[in-house]
């Protein structure tokens, strides 16, 4: 067998913790910072190892942060084999869990690889989305980064009079309607219900309102503009003119999230990448026990699902029935049937977007996952 350098990193903002080690042999541990320079120099140190022992094959691995792929990225340039873990997918014991340390977590890494690259087990690696992908993802998920910081202002809003117990005059309409956002503007004013300090808290909520108001609306138009473009247009005017409940912003969402769509083999790959699976506890002569569902993937995801699904239920008559059928199985357990449209939903999302962008072009493959249509 040829010799095979061996990598698992442990990387933080400021230094990347190695174990390094050739085929089976007892790993060493090295230190490098996560700067341009400590980086290059990590590099250079596996390829010496590597030519000193006259491996053909140079293995690395980290767990995904916050950092994103960047690390990935350089060590690919350098000739390195790299690898994304999931932590989420991670085997931990429990001891593991109170002996942590960035040594102990770099050689768990290293094991982990070791096993995948010398005996072929399985390994938690996420898929590595392109660059251009990674920059579409930056506008969408500041939309709705922008939109939670405006529902937090206005629930500070409103959390701030009931401490003073102001109470909404008879006659001013829902919360956040022309005639409410007059009534709080009022408020702001000398003489009314709030004292200073009240008043000047508002006025600054307020203010912090409308300007994330103006940024969601510049963001809007940012996210009109990717979706116009040749990546992204067949697939979103297909989501959005087929699919009630489904608007510009879910259609992005989705479409940057999943990324390749052809990466998902069928349906069921799918619904487990999107977390809305349920979780099994099979054991013994227990062989049916089903638990809440994963939550794999990103919440995002499930989040704009959520709120399309239930857009459905309430404007299209046939997701109206499915949604009846599964709440009469189970009545005591509504959210069961909300799960399921949603699982249903972004299976049909997958479909629509993978079909769409292959007779757009967007792939140079014609093939089609085999897939069944996905029961309710």
């Amino acid at each position: 067998m040829k010799n095979v350098v061996i990598c698992g990193a442990d990387v933080h903002d400021n230094s990347i913790t190695t174990r390094i080690a050739v085929n089976k042999e007892e790993p060493e541990t090295r230190i490098f910072s996560y700067t341009t320079s400590g980086r290059k120099s990590m590099f250079k140190y596996l390829k010496f190892i590597a030519c000193q022992h006259g491996a053909a094959r140079t293995v690395m691995a980290y767990e995904a942060s916050s950092l994103g792929y960047g690390l990935c990225d350089e060590g690919t340039d350098a000739g390195i084999e790299c690898y994304v873990l999931a932590p989420t997918k991670m085997p931990q014991s429990e001891e593991q869990r109170k002996r942590k340390t960035d040594k102990r977590d770099a050689q768990k890494i290293l094991e982990q690889l070791r096993g995948y690259v010398l005996a072929g087990n399985d390994l938690a690696k996420v898929w590595i989305p392109d660059i251009q992908t990674r920059d579409d993802r930056e506008v969408v998920r500041m939309r709705l980064e922008v939109a939670d910081k405006l529902t937090a202002a206005r629930t500070q809003v409103r959390t701030l009079l009931k401490r003073n117990k102001v109470e909404k005059p008879k006659g001013v309409g829902n919360a956040w309607t022309v005639s409410d956002c007059q009534w709080l503007q009022r408020l702001t004013v000398p003489g009314n219900e709030l004292a200073f300090g009240g008043r000047v808290a508002l006025a600054s909520l307020l203010r912090q309102i409308t300007a994330l108001e103006a940024e969601i609306k510049e963001l809007d138009e940012a996210i009109k503009v990717l979706a116009a473009t040749d990546r992204y247009r067949a697939a979103a005017e297909e989501l959005v003119a087929q699919l009630i409940g489904v608007g510009e912003l879910t259609a992005m969402v989705f479409l940057t999230e999943l990324g390749d769509m052809r990466r998902f083999r069928n349906h069921k790959k799918v619904g487990a990448f999107l977390g809305v699976v349920p979780s099994s506890h099979e054991s013994g002569e227990s062989n049916d026990r089903k638990g809440h569902i994963t939550r794999q993937g990103p919440a995002r995801v499930r989040k704009v699902l959520c709120q399309a699904a239930w857009a459905r239920i309430a404007f299209d008559k046939e997701e109206s029935k499915v949604h009846a059928r599964i709440v009469e199985k189970n009545p005591k357990k509504k959210k069961i049937a909300t799960v399921a449209c949603m699982r249903r939903l972004g299976i049909r999302m997958w479909r629509m977007a993978l079909e769409a962008q292959i007779k757009a072009g967007v792939y140079a493959s014609k093939e089609l996952p085999q897939t069944k249509r996905p029961a309710a």
